[in-house]
Formats: C-alpha cells, sequence, structure tokens
C-alpha cells in the first residue's frame, strides 16, 4: 500500500513493482522503457484492463394506454484506446524523486529533466535549473 498518490505498487506479471505510470500509450511506454533501462532498472510493462462503461439508460415509463416509444437504435460503442501499465521492479523508485533528485540520466549523458520526463523536449535541458528557467 502506497504511503501517497505519488508511490503507487502493485503486482504486475507476478511481481511486485513500484508504478511509474498507468493508462499510458504505445509511443509514451517505449519512451519510458528505453529511459529507465538505460537508468538500469527492470521495466515491466502490463496492458490496462478496460475502462468500466456506464449502465445504458432505462427508457422513460409509458403513460397507461399509450404504446411504448421505439426504442432509439445504440450508437456503436468505439473500441477502447489501448493502454499500458508500466513498473519497475526496485520498488523503491519513485518517479518525482528520480526527477527532481537528478538521478536520472540521458543516452547523451544529461540529467532528465521534468520537461524530458513529460516529453515537452526532445533534449534534456539540464544547464538552467527548471526554476530560472522562463515560459
Amino acid at each position: 500500500m502506497a504511503i501517497n498518490k505519488n508511490h503507487e505498487f502493485e503486482e504486475l506479471n507476478g511481481v511486485k513493482c513500484s508504478i511509474v505510470e498507468k493508462n499510458a500509450g504505445r509511443e509514451r511506454i517505449e519512451f519510458l522503457k528505453q529511459l529507465l533501462e538505460f537508468n538500469h532498472f527492470t521495466v515491466i510493462v502490463v496492458p490496462s484492463p478496460p475502462a468500466k462503461l456506464a449502465p445504458a439508460p432505462k427508457p422513460a415509463a409509458a403513460v397507461e394506454g399509450e404504446s411504448p416509444a421505439p426504442a432509439p437504435n445504440p450508437e456503436p460503442i468505439p473500441p477502447a484506446p489501448e493502454t499500458f501499465t508500466m513498473g519497475v521492479t526496485n520498488v523503491a523508485f519513485n518517479p518525482t524523486n528520480a526527477i527532481f533528485g537528478r538521478l536520472l540520466k540521458t543516452k547523451d549523458g544529461h540529467v532528465v529533466t521534468l520537461a524530458y520526463w513529460e516529453q515537452k523536449e526532445e533534449i534534456s535541458n539540464d544547464d538552467i535549473p527548471y526554476f530560472e528557467q522562463k515560459k
């Protein structure tokens, strides 16, 4: 059980893992997997369970003596997007602490910044601290 929302644990494929990200798309998972494996973490990825659908609304009751209204054709349900849950086997890993503690490195030797982790920047600009960067 996690102490707070920032440090979650789950069992993925029978292995207790620290959760890195839930409901992430395929591209995001590939990016994080390469980054974490480069930093010597064992990564486990499993498909996320599909979202629960809301129950269909019940038709309105017909007034006595009137014929019931025809049921509207149900709209086809679009397929759920394919999402994944990613974890690392090191249960001491916490993504927030790893980013702000400057514990992760990119392949070119730079420290991983928050913008790089969130894929807002393609190159980790660790020369300027985040609190001095102009937006």
